[in-house]
C-alpha cells in the first residue's frame, strides 16, 4: 500500500450538524437541516451517524429557524414547510407514532408523510437500460408533486475519515425527508448540499464520441478517424472497446472480457497510437471489466502478485476484491496508471455482475465508480469516469452509460424522458448508445432522428455492438442520411460554447442541462403532460422526434406545449406565440428548437475535433424581447473554476421606442485562458431594421458586413482584442412574423397528396382573413388528422408581425 493512498482517496466533507440544529428524545434523533429538510434517526443503541457516508456527506447547513414542542406525550417540530409530530415511545418508529405535514396546498389527502411509506414521485432513474427495447419502470425520484420525497440512507455504508469505507449497524434509522413543494430546484440545491455537487467535466467531454464494439486494428482506427476528418464528421472522443486488450485466452482463465495487455496483433504500438488521436484532437477511453481479476498470462500479473502475497509459481489467479484495500490500491497502480501514463484519458468501466460483494450491502459498482474516479483525480486534471448508474450520490462520479439497449423506435421514443427524469435524482450526465446497440433493421430515418436528439443530449456518443452491418458511419445510411447527420454532428462541436457554459452552471448553481418542463412550470399541468420535451441549458427547449415520418405529409410530429411568451424556431426561425399545445411537425433535415424571445445562444463559428475556447464565436440572438447570457470558459481540464465571464444582454425597445441595442461586455476573471484576439459574428434571428446596423467597439464606431437573408440578418465584426466591449444600436426594428402564405405552399408543395385536395387547401387558407376563419374553413373540409395539425401549426403560429 502506497503510503499517500489515503490523500489521494479521503474526501472533503462536513457530516457534523450544528448542535443548535438538532433534538434527540433517548435513542431518536431529529436534525433540521433546513426549513425543508428533515433528518430523522433512530438507533437502537443510542449512537447516532456523524460521519460522511457514501451518500451524504455535508450536514452543516446553517440553522433555520424552527419552533419544538415537546411534551411528555410527543415531540411537535415547526417549519416554514413542514410539521413534524412524533408520539413518544420507545422500540422505533412506526407509521404511527411519526408522520411530517408538507406545509401548503400540494394535495387533499396526500401531503403529509407517515413512516414506512415511500411516497409515490415523478420518477428517478434506473442502474441501466441493458438489454431494453421501449420504456422500464424507474426507481423513485426526489421530486412530487404532493410536495414531499423521502430517501433511506439506513443501508449506506460510512466513509471514514481515511477515505475508506465500513459497514454501519442493520438495525438503525437513517431517513431524510425533503419538503419543498414543488419547489423542483430547491429540492435539487438541497441535495446537492447533502450529497456533494456535480463535478465539471472536461470540455472536450461535450464534443461528439465515437464508440463501437468491434476489434479494430491500430491502422483501421486511425483510418476511420482520417476518414471522418475528411468528410468534415467532428469528434472529440475516441472510444476503444474491449478488444483493445486480449480476449483469446486459455479456457481456464476465463473468457477473456477481463484483460488489462494491449492485443499487439492489432495494436502493435498502443503509445504511438494514443499520441497519434490526441494529435487529431481525440481524447481516448478504453473499455474494463474487471470482474475475473487478473490472470498469470496478464504482463503486470507477477508484480501484482508478488505484492498481494499471490503464489506466483503455482500461478494462482489474482481475485478482484473491490472490499480488499490494498487489492485496490495495487489495482489502480499496476493495472491503470501505466496506460494513463501511456496516453489513456480516462476509463469505461463495464461493470455487469450486479451489487454483491463479500462485504454485506458493499456494492462493487458504486466501489468501482467512487475509487476509480478519486484515483483518475489524483493529479491536476479534472476527474472523469464513464460508468453504470449506482443509486444516490451517483452524480458525482460522472458519466453515465445507460448500458445496451436494442436499436429501435421504442428504445429512442424514451430515451428523452428517461433522460430528463433522471434529474429528479440529480443524475445529469447520461450518454445512451445513439442509434441503439443491437438488433433493429437498418433504418436510416431512425439513425437520423437518434442523431439529432443525441445532439441534444447530455452526451453524443455513436455506438453499435459488434457485427460488420452494425456500424453506424453516417455514409452507410445513404447519402440523404450522411448529409443530415454531418450537418447536426457539426453543430454539435459548434454548440461547445453553450454547451460548456451549462456545465458550469451544472457545477455551481445545481442547474442540469437537461431539466423537465415542470421544473420550471411546478403549477401548470401541461408541463407534466410532454414527457419527452425538456428544457436544454438556459435558452432553450427541445422535443426530439422519435417516431417515423407520415408517409403522406414526409413530416414527422410531436405534440409541443410552449410556455407562455414569445418563442421561436432555433432552425427556421418561425415564430410562436406560447402558453398552448400544438402539434408540430418537421421534416427530417431538423427537429424542434425552440429559443425565446431574447434568448442568445454562443457558438463556436466553425467546427473541428479541437473544442478549445474559439478564436471565431457566433452569437445567435432571438428577437422580441429583452435578453442576458453569460458565457463561461476556462481551461477545459484544471480542477479549479478560474473562469471568464462574458455578459451579454439584447435591450429591445421600450415602448414608443424603436431603437434595440445589443450589447458584449469585455471579459471578466481568468482571461488567460481565452485567445488573445476574437472575431465576432451576430445571428440575429427574426430581426427587421429601416437603417443599416450601427456598431461600436470599444466606443469607436466600426465598419461592418451585414448580410439579409430570410429571417436572418448576419454582422460580421473584424477581429478585436479580447478584452474589447461591442455595442450594436438597431434603428426602426420590428420582429419578422413568419410567412403564413409561402410556408403552406411549401409545405403542400412537399406533400404526396392529390393536387386538387392541395388547390383546395391553399385557397381556402389564402381567402382566410384570421387564423380563427382559417381553420374554421379548413375543419369543413374534413381532412385527415395529421393534415390538419400540421397545417394548423403553420396557421396557429403567429402570421403576423408581432410588434
Amino acid at each position: 500500500m502506497v503510503k499517500n493512498r489515503k490523500d489521494i482517496f479521503r474526501m472533503d466533507t462536513n457530516p457534523q450538524a450544528p448542535d443548535e440544529s438538532i433534538v434527540i428524545w433517548k435513542n431518536y434523533r431529529f436534525t433540521v437541516l433546513t426549513s425543508a429538510l428533515i433528518r430523522v434517526e433512530y438507533n437502537p443503541e443510542g449512537h447516532f451517524e456523524d460521519e460522511a457516508t457514501q451518500t451524504v456527506l455535508n450536514r452543516n447547513f446553517e440553522t433555520p429557524e424552527f419552533e419544538v414542542r415537546d411534551t411528555d406525550e410527543n415531540i411537535e417540530i415547526l417549519t416554514s414547510h413542514a410539521h413534524l409530530i412524533f408520539y413518544k415511545e420507545e422500540g422505533g418508529f412506526t407509521k404511527h407514532n411519526l408522520r411530517i405535514e408538507a406545509i401548503g396546498n400540494y394535495s387533499l389527502y396526500h401531503s403529509t408523510w407517515y413512516f414506512g411509506e415511500m411516497p409515490e414521485t415523478l420518477k428517478g432513474t434506473a442502474r441501466t437500460l441493458d438489454f431494453t427495447d421501449g420504456a422500464i419502470e424507474l426507481e423513485e425520484g426526489l421530486m412530487n408533486k404532493d410536495g414531499f420525497s423521502v430517501f433511506d440512507d439506513g443501508k449506506s455504508m460510512r466513509l471514514t475519515q481515511d477515505g475508506w469505507v465500513e459497514k454501519r449497524p442493520t438495525d438503525l434509522v437513517d431517513m431524510y425527508y425533503f419538503g419543498y413543494g414543488r419547489d423542483y430546484l430547491g429540492t435539487l440545491r438541497a441535495y446537492h448540499k447533502l450529497t456533494g455537487k456535480t463535478p465539471l467535466l472536461p470540455r472536450y467531454a461535450l464534443g461528439n464520441w465515437w464508440s463501437r464494439y468491434y476489434p479494430y486494428s491500430q491502422e483501421g482506427y486511425k483510418k476511420l478517424m482520417m476518414e471522418f476528418e475528411n468528410r468534415g464528421i467532428p469528434f472529440s472522443v475516441a472510444v476503444i472497446d474491449m478488444d483493445w486488450h486480449l480476449t483469446d485466452v486459455p479456457p481456464e482463465y476465463g473468457s477473456g472480457w477481463t484483460g488489462y495487455t494491449w492485443d499487439n496483433d492489432l495494436f502493435p504500438d498502443p503509445e504511438e497510437f494514443l499520441s497519434w488521436l490526441k494529435d487529431h484532437g481525440l481524447w481516448s477511453t478504453l473499455n474494463l471489466h474487471p470482474a475475473n481479476g487478473v490472470q498469470p498470462y496478464e504482463e503486470m500479473y507477477e508484480p501484482m502478485a508478488r505484492e498481494l502475497g499471490v503464489n506466483v509459481e503455482n500461478k494462482e489467479s489474482i481475485n478482484f476484491d473491490i472490499a480488499n484495500p490494498e487489492f485496490l490500491d495495487a489495482y489502480f497502480r499496476h493495472l491503470h496508471h501505466p496506460h494513463e501514463d501511456m496516453g489513456v484519458d480516462f476509463w469505461w468501466i463495464d461493470w455487469q455482475q450486479g451489487g454483491i460483494s463479500k462485504v454485506e450491502g458493499l456494492d462493487p459498482l458504486w466501489m468501482l465508480n467512487h475509487y476509480h474516479f478519486m484515483d483518475h483525480g489524483r493529479g491536476d486534471n479534472r476527474p472523469l469516469i464513464f460508468s453504470r448508474y449506482a443509486g444516490l450520490g451517483s452524480h458525482r462520479y460522472p458519466i453515465g452509460f445507460s448500458g445496451d439497449t436494442a436499436a429501435s423506435w421504442a428504445t429512442l421514443d424514451f430515451q428523452p424522458y428517461f433522460t430528463s427524469t433522471a434529474s429528479n435524482v440529480g443524475y445529469s450526465w447520461w450518454s445512451h448508445d445513439i442509434g441503439g446497440h443491437m438488433g433493429g433493421e437498418k433504418d436510416s430515418e431512425l439513425f437520423v432522428r437518434w442523431v439529432q436528439y443525441g445532439v441534444f443530449s447530455p452526451i453524443n456518443r455513436l455506438h453499435s455492438q459488434d457485427g460488420e452491418f452494425n456500424g453506424k458511419e453516417p455514409w452507410r445510411y445513404g447519402k440523404k442520411a450522411e448529409t443530415i447527420v454531418t450537418d447536426f454532428m457539426r453543430l454539435r462541436h459548434r454548440m461547445v460554447p453553450y454547451l460548456y457554459t451549462m456545465n458550469v452552471l451544472n457545477h455551481t448553481d445545481d442547474l442540469p442541462l437537461i431539466r423537465p418542463m415542470y421544473y420550471h412550470h411546478p403549477y401548470q399541468d401541461e408541463a407534466y403532460d410532454v414527457p419527452n420535451q425538456y428544457y436544454f441549458g438556459t435558452q432553450m427547449i427541445v422535443a426530439p422526434i422519435t417516431t417515423k415520418v407520415n408517409d403522406n405529409l414526409k413530416l414527422g410530429g410531436v405534440k409541443v406545449w410552449l410556455p407562455d411568451g414569445l418563442w421561436m424556431d432555433f432552425f427556421n426561425g418561425r415564430v410562436y406565440e406560447g402558453n398552448r399545445t400544438i402539434d408540430v411537425y418537421r421534416p427530417l433535415s431538423t427537429m424542434p428548437v425552440f429559443v425565446k424571445a431574447g434568448g442568445m445562444i454562443p457558438m463556436s463559428q466553425s467546427y473541428s475535433n479541437h473544442v478549445n475556447n474559439p478564436e471565431e464565436m457566433e452569437i445567435k440572438v432571438f428577437a422580441g424581447a429583452d435578453g442576458n447570457f453569460t458565457l463561461y470558459e476556462d481551461d477545459g481540464l484544471g480542477k479549479g473554476i478560474e473562469t471568464a465571464s462574458t455578459k451579454m444582454s439584447l435591450i429591445w425597445k421600450e415602448e414608443n421606442d424603436d431603437w434595440a441595442i445589443f450589447q458584449i461586455n469585455p471579459p471578466e476573471g481568468n482571461t488567460d485562458v481565452l485567445p488573445e484576439e476574437r472575431q465576432f459574428k451576430l445571428t440575429m434571428m427574426n430581426v427587421s431594421s429601416s437603417q443599416k446596423p450601427e456598431v461600436y467597439v470599444n466606443d469607436e464606431s466600426v465598419d461592418v458586413e451585414v448580410t439579409r437573408k430570410g429571417k436572418v440578418m448576419t454582422i460580421t465584426i473584424p477581429k478585436h482584442a479580447i478584452d474589447s466591449s461591442y455595442r450594436v444600436y438597431f434603428k426602426g426594428v420590428s420582429i419578422k412574423g413568419n410567412d403564413m402564405h409561402g410556408e403552406l405552399f411549401r409545405f403542400l408543395d412537399r406533400a404526396e397528396l392529390s393536387t386538387d385536395l392541395k388547390d383546395k387547401i391553399y385557397t381556402t387558407v389564402v381567402k382566410g382573413k384570421t387564423s380563427s376563419r382559417v381553420i374554421s374553413a379548413l375543419l369543413a373540409l374534413d381532412l385527415e388528422m395529421h393534415l390538419l395539425d400540421a397545417i394548423s401549426e403553420i396557421v396557429w403560429a403567429n402570421p403576423q408581425e408581432v410588434d
